[in-house]
Protein backbone atom coordinates (compact mmCIF):
# COMPACT_ATOMS: atom_id res chain seq x y z
CA UNK A 1 0.00 0.00 0.00
CA UNK A 2 1.41 3.60 -0.76
CA UNK A 3 2.15 5.69 2.10
CA UNK A 4 0.04 8.84 2.88
CA UNK A 5 3.46 10.96 2.24
CA UNK A 6 4.55 9.72 -0.80
CA UNK A 7 0.97 10.18 -2.26
CA UNK A 8 1.10 13.87 -1.25
CA UNK A 9 4.71 14.40 -2.43
CA UNK A 10 3.97 13.22 -5.61
CA UNK A 11 1.18 15.59 -5.43
CA UNK A 12 2.84 18.91 -4.57
CA UNK A 13 5.83 17.64 -7.50
CA UNK A 14 2.96 17.77 -10.00
CA UNK A 15 3.53 21.04 -11.75
CA UNK A 16 0.81 21.40 -14.35
CA UNK A 17 -2.27 23.03 -12.57
CA UNK A 18 -5.09 20.84 -13.69
CA UNK A 19 -3.26 17.34 -13.11
CA UNK A 20 -2.59 18.92 -9.11
CA UNK A 21 -6.07 19.54 -8.95
CA UNK A 22 -6.47 15.39 -9.88
CA UNK A 23 -3.83 14.74 -7.69
CA UNK A 24 -4.58 16.56 -4.64
CA UNK A 25 -8.26 15.22 -4.82
CA UNK A 26 -7.16 11.77 -5.60
CA UNK A 27 -5.03 12.15 -2.37
CA UNK A 28 -7.95 12.66 -0.56
CA UNK A 29 -10.38 10.28 -1.74
CA UNK A 30 -7.58 7.48 -1.31
CA UNK A 31 -6.78 8.81 2.19
CA UNK A 32 -10.82 8.92 2.90
CA UNK A 33 -11.50 5.42 1.44
CA UNK A 34 -8.60 3.95 3.91
CA UNK A 35 -6.22 3.13 1.23
CA UNK A 36 -3.21 5.04 1.46
CA UNK A 37 -1.06 3.67 4.96
CA UNK A 38 -0.40 6.51 7.86
CA UNK A 39 3.87 5.96 7.25
CA UNK A 40 5.83 9.38 6.87
CA UNK A 41 8.59 7.86 4.30
CA UNK A 42 9.04 10.54 1.58
CA UNK A 43 9.72 14.39 3.09
CA UNK A 44 8.22 16.89 2.03
CA UNK A 45 9.75 19.36 -0.73
CA UNK A 46 11.00 22.94 0.29
CA UNK A 47 9.26 24.12 -2.81
CA UNK A 48 6.26 22.32 -4.62
CA UNK A 49 6.42 22.20 -8.53
CA UNK A 50 4.49 25.35 -10.60
CA UNK A 51 3.58 25.10 -14.07
CA UNK A 52 5.95 28.32 -16.18
CA UNK A 53 3.31 30.53 -16.45
CA UNK A 54 2.05 32.88 -14.57
CA UNK A 55 5.36 34.58 -13.93
CA UNK A 56 5.88 35.74 -10.16
CA UNK A 57 6.49 38.54 -9.46
CA UNK A 58 7.55 40.56 -5.80
CA UNK A 59 4.15 42.21 -4.69
CA UNK A 60 6.04 45.88 -5.31
CA UNK A 61 6.49 44.68 -9.40
CA UNK A 62 2.04 43.74 -9.65
CA UNK A 63 0.94 45.59 -12.39
CA UNK A 64 -2.47 47.32 -11.34
CA UNK A 65 -5.76 45.57 -11.81
CA UNK A 66 -7.58 48.26 -13.54
CA UNK A 67 -11.25 48.95 -12.37
CA UNK A 68 -13.22 45.54 -11.78
CA UNK A 69 -16.05 47.09 -14.17
CA UNK A 70 -13.82 47.00 -17.15
CA UNK A 71 -12.55 43.40 -19.22
CA UNK A 72 -9.45 43.78 -17.87
CA UNK A 73 -10.91 44.55 -14.24
CA UNK A 74 -12.73 41.29 -14.42
CA UNK A 75 -9.71 38.82 -15.68
CA UNK A 76 -7.25 40.45 -13.36
CA UNK A 77 -9.24 39.86 -9.95
CA UNK A 78 -10.42 36.02 -10.92
CA UNK A 79 -7.00 35.31 -12.12
CA UNK A 80 -5.27 36.77 -8.97
CA UNK A 81 -7.86 34.49 -7.00
CA UNK A 82 -7.08 31.88 -9.18
CA UNK A 83 -3.61 32.12 -8.02
CA UNK A 84 -4.48 31.95 -4.52
CA UNK A 85 -6.33 28.93 -4.68
CA UNK A 86 -3.23 26.98 -7.00
CA UNK A 87 -0.92 28.17 -4.07
CA UNK A 88 -3.37 26.91 -1.40
CA UNK A 89 -4.19 23.48 -2.44
CA UNK A 90 -0.22 22.93 -1.96
CA UNK A 91 -0.06 25.00 1.28
CA UNK A 92 -2.89 22.47 2.41
CA UNK A 93 -0.76 19.35 0.82
CA UNK A 94 2.21 20.32 2.43
CA UNK A 95 0.64 20.49 5.78
CA UNK A 96 -0.63 17.21 5.59
CA UNK A 97 2.72 15.72 4.74
CA UNK A 98 5.41 17.63 6.78
CA UNK A 99 3.56 17.78 10.09
CA UNK A 100 1.44 14.84 10.09
CA UNK A 101 3.19 12.61 11.89
CA UNK A 102 3.62 14.74 14.76
CA UNK A 103 0.16 15.48 14.60
CA UNK A 104 -2.08 12.51 13.81
CA UNK A 105 -4.33 10.98 11.84
CA UNK A 106 -7.45 13.58 12.14
CA UNK A 107 -4.90 16.14 11.23
CA UNK A 108 -3.93 14.46 8.32
CA UNK A 109 -8.29 14.07 7.52
CA UNK A 110 -8.96 17.70 7.77
CA UNK A 111 -6.07 19.26 5.88
CA UNK A 112 -6.20 16.84 2.71
CA UNK A 113 -9.71 17.66 3.10
CA UNK A 114 -9.19 21.20 2.87
CA UNK A 115 -6.25 20.56 0.03
CA UNK A 116 -9.38 18.99 -2.02
CA UNK A 117 -11.32 22.00 -1.64
CA UNK A 118 -8.72 24.12 -2.47
CA UNK A 119 -8.55 21.90 -5.99
CA UNK A 120 -12.31 22.16 -6.59
CA UNK A 121 -11.76 26.14 -6.08
CA UNK A 122 -9.26 26.64 -8.66
CA UNK A 123 -10.73 24.42 -10.91
CA UNK A 124 -13.89 26.97 -10.73
CA UNK A 125 -11.59 29.83 -11.04
CA UNK A 126 -9.94 28.32 -13.87
CA UNK A 127 -13.38 27.73 -15.56
CA UNK A 128 -14.36 31.01 -14.79
CA UNK A 129 -11.60 32.81 -16.36
CA UNK A 130 -12.24 30.72 -19.74
CA UNK A 131 -15.61 31.92 -19.96
CA UNK A 132 -13.94 35.80 -20.06
CA UNK A 133 -11.79 34.69 -22.95
CA UNK A 134 -8.60 34.28 -20.62
CA UNK A 135 -6.86 31.08 -18.72
CA UNK A 136 -4.73 31.03 -15.21
CA UNK A 137 -1.18 31.57 -16.37
CA UNK A 138 -2.18 34.93 -18.19
CA UNK A 139 -1.14 37.36 -15.86
CA UNK A 140 1.89 37.72 -13.65
CA UNK A 141 0.71 36.61 -10.05
CA UNK A 142 1.94 37.46 -6.52
CA UNK A 143 5.45 35.51 -5.83
CA UNK A 144 5.27 35.77 -2.18
CA UNK A 145 2.32 33.04 -1.01
CA UNK A 146 4.82 30.45 -0.16
CA UNK A 147 7.02 32.08 1.48
CA UNK A 148 4.53 31.73 5.00
CA UNK A 149 4.87 27.56 4.12
CA UNK A 150 8.85 28.90 4.29
CA UNK A 151 9.31 30.56 6.92
CA UNK A 152 7.39 28.16 9.16
CA UNK A 153 8.43 24.79 7.91
CA UNK A 154 9.78 23.66 10.94
CA UNK A 155 7.29 24.05 13.67
CA UNK A 156 3.43 23.19 13.37
CA UNK A 157 2.06 26.00 15.64
CA UNK A 158 3.70 28.60 13.76
CA UNK A 159 2.73 27.05 10.65
CA UNK A 160 -1.24 27.04 11.97
CA UNK A 161 -0.85 30.76 13.63
CA UNK A 162 0.34 31.85 10.30
CA UNK A 163 -1.41 30.17 7.94
CA UNK A 164 -4.89 29.25 8.79
CA UNK A 165 -5.42 31.68 11.36
CA UNK A 166 -3.65 34.73 9.54
CA UNK A 167 -3.70 34.26 5.51
CA UNK A 168 -6.88 32.55 5.21
CA UNK A 169 -8.81 34.49 7.79
CA UNK A 170 -7.88 37.39 5.99
CA UNK A 171 -9.41 35.92 2.90
CA UNK A 172 -12.86 35.58 5.12
CA UNK A 173 -12.79 39.55 5.63
CA UNK A 174 -12.21 40.47 2.14
CA UNK A 175 -14.18 38.21 0.45
CA UNK A 176 -17.82 39.35 1.13
CA UNK A 177 -17.33 42.56 0.09
CA UNK A 178 -15.69 41.45 -3.18
CA UNK A 179 -18.89 38.99 -3.53
CA UNK A 180 -21.09 42.23 -3.49
CA UNK A 181 -18.92 44.09 -6.09
CA UNK A 182 -19.41 40.92 -8.50
CA UNK A 183 -23.54 40.80 -7.74
CA UNK A 184 -24.14 44.14 -8.31
CA UNK A 185 -21.86 44.16 -11.40
CA UNK A 186 -24.71 41.17 -12.03
CA UNK A 187 -22.69 38.23 -12.58
CA UNK A 188 -24.59 35.91 -10.55
CA UNK A 189 -22.61 32.61 -11.86
CA UNK A 190 -19.21 34.57 -9.68
CA UNK A 191 -20.86 35.57 -6.62
CA UNK A 192 -22.48 31.92 -6.23
CA UNK A 193 -18.40 31.09 -6.86
CA UNK A 194 -16.98 33.05 -4.15
CA UNK A 195 -20.54 32.55 -1.50
CA UNK A 196 -18.90 28.51 -2.00
CA UNK A 197 -15.58 29.58 -1.57
CA UNK A 198 -16.51 31.91 1.63
CA UNK A 199 -18.34 28.98 3.00
CA UNK A 200 -15.30 26.57 2.82
CA UNK A 201 -12.81 28.98 4.02
CA UNK A 202 -14.78 29.64 7.53
CA UNK A 203 -14.31 25.34 7.66
CA UNK A 204 -10.57 25.47 6.80
CA UNK A 205 -10.00 28.48 9.33
CA UNK A 206 -11.78 26.17 11.64
CA UNK A 207 -9.70 22.89 11.14
CA UNK A 208 -6.34 24.94 11.46
CA UNK A 209 -7.52 26.82 14.81
CA UNK A 210 -9.22 23.90 16.22
CA UNK A 211 -5.52 22.12 15.94
CA UNK A 212 -3.83 25.11 17.11
CA UNK A 213 -5.57 25.37 20.22
CA UNK A 214 -4.48 21.85 20.88
CA UNK A 215 -0.67 22.84 20.62
CA UNK A 216 -1.63 25.51 23.31
CA UNK A 217 -3.08 23.21 25.32
CA UNK A 218 -0.58 20.80 24.86
CA UNK A 219 2.81 23.49 25.44
CA UNK A 220 0.33 24.51 28.81
CA UNK A 221 0.46 28.63 27.18
CA UNK A 222 -2.37 30.87 26.66
CA UNK A 223 -3.99 30.25 22.95
CA UNK A 224 -4.22 34.34 22.50
CA UNK A 225 -0.80 34.96 23.81
CA UNK A 226 0.90 32.17 21.86
CA UNK A 227 -0.90 32.98 18.72
CA UNK A 228 0.06 36.50 19.00
CA UNK A 229 4.27 35.58 19.55
CA UNK A 230 4.29 33.14 16.54
CA UNK A 231 2.18 35.76 14.49
CA UNK A 232 4.88 38.42 15.26
CA UNK A 233 7.91 35.87 14.99
CA UNK A 234 6.92 34.20 11.68
CA UNK A 235 4.71 36.83 9.77
CA UNK A 236 6.19 40.17 7.56
CA UNK A 237 2.80 41.46 6.21
CA UNK A 238 0.18 43.29 8.20
CA UNK A 239 -2.88 42.39 9.99
CA UNK A 240 -5.56 45.09 9.61
CA UNK A 241 -9.21 45.78 9.58
CA UNK A 242 -11.97 45.77 8.86
CA UNK A 243 -12.56 42.22 10.16
CA UNK A 244 -14.99 39.81 9.18
CA UNK A 245 -15.81 39.40 12.74
CA UNK A 246 -19.06 36.88 12.45
CA UNK A 247 -17.19 34.36 10.29
CA UNK A 248 -14.08 35.12 12.16
CA UNK A 249 -15.70 33.43 15.08
CA UNK A 250 -17.97 31.23 13.50
CA UNK A 251 -14.05 30.02 12.78
CA UNK A 252 -13.05 29.64 16.50
CA UNK A 253 -11.17 32.86 15.77
CA UNK A 254 -12.43 35.74 18.77
CA UNK A 255 -10.93 39.29 18.79
CA UNK A 256 -9.29 38.47 21.73
CA UNK A 257 -6.65 36.59 19.29
CA UNK A 258 -6.16 39.90 16.97
CA UNK A 259 -7.41 42.74 18.48
CA UNK A 260 -4.49 44.34 19.17
CA UNK A 261 -1.95 43.06 17.11
CA UNK A 262 -4.03 44.59 14.18
CA UNK A 263 -1.88 47.72 12.46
Amino acid sequence: METVSSAIRNALLTGNPQAKCFAARDVARRWRMGRLAFEFDAAMPDTPAWPDRPELLEPKQMPKRGKFGSERGRIALWHSLAHIEFVAIDLALDMAGRFGKEMGEEFVSDFLYVAGDEAMHFALLARKLETLGSHYGALPAHGGLWEAAHETRRDVAARLAVVPMVLEARGLDVTPATLGRVRAAGDEHGARILARILDDEIRHVRFGTKHFLRQAEASGKIPETLWKSLVRAHFRGPIKPPFNDSARLAAGLSRGFYEDVAN
